[in-house]
């Protein structure tokens, strides 16, 4: 009989950045329903805290922090907070966002919006990465998890700079999969397709049904749960010969021509 590679990440330690709602809380719920040690961060500490608080009243291990990924110097002490609170971190998963769209000729506004795109969408990623890679490297099972988007894949109107920003987080998912992959530090990407969050809570559900029927397989939208579980599989110890993969978790969305 060969290894037994485990399909458990109890014990294991998670930092979820943007964990305060959609598949970033999702993702930190499913986490600590199978036993992991998570660590919530957003914007709002409050707002993490008390997710935080009600993971830890239904048995779950749970802390959170705040933290504006677009601060370098916040990132770096946060995280080493998060290893000294659970002795360790053993997956980092990027999925802090912000939505992004501005016409290419709007001279007032689109600079603006592109800076600030690549700050959250794409430069918080490597800095989060750099900053967890000591602690990644004392762990058994090293996991990055990175957030992007079909965004990434194809692209809609006015979305250039979301656009550009996620497509950049599946090449630096591809080049640190490379670089890390020596020291058994997997990498990889999670594109999810339309899924009903926060981002898309203000498109009418006529036009979500509408979409869906049109674009993708399943004809639906999907959950943040859904991601979540996607995320959650790249974690496991046993998915250690996963990285520089780039997954689309869109109901078919890629894939449908007509």
């Amino acid at each position: 009989m060969g290894v037994q590679l485990s399909r458990s990440v109890a014990g294991l330690t998670v930092l979820v950045t943007g964990a305060a709602s959609g598949m970033g809380r999702a993702t930190a719920e499913v986490f600590a329903a199978e036993g992991a040690n998570v660590a919530l961060t957003d914007l709002s500490g409050e707002a993490v805290e008390a997710i935080a608080a009600e993971l830890r009243a239904a048995g779950h291990s749970a802390r959170g922090w705040a933290l504006d990924v677009a601060d370098h110097g916040a990132i770096r002490r946060v995280v080493d907070e998060v290893a000294g609170a659970f002795d360790g971190l053993d997956a980092l998963v990027n999925n802090a966002g912000i939505s992004a769209f501005c016409p290419i000729d709007d001279e007032d506004h689109y600079d603006a919006v592109w800076d600030r795109a690549f700050a959250v969408l794409l430069t918080a990623h490597q800095r989060l990465v750099r900053a967890a890679l000591p602690h990644l490297r004392r762990s058994a099972s090293p996991r990055i998890v990175n957030i992007a988007s079909t965004e990434a894949l194809g692209a809609t109107s006015r979305d250039s700079p979301y656009s550009a920003a996620k497509a950049g987080v599946t090449g630096l998912t591809r080049a640190l999969a490379v670089e890390l992959g020596k020291e058994g530090i997997t990498v990889n990407c999670i594109c999810p397709g339309p899924i009903d969050t926060g981002m898309t809570a203000n498109v009418p559900d006529g036009d979500k049904q509408t979409y869906a029927h049109r674009r993708t397989a399943l004809r639906r939208y999907g959950l943040p749960e859904e991601v979540a579980h996607m995320t959650l599989s790249l974690c496991l110890p046993a998915a250690s010969y996963i990285t520089g993969a780039t997954i689309p978790v869109d109901g078919g969305l890629m894939a449908r021509n007509a």
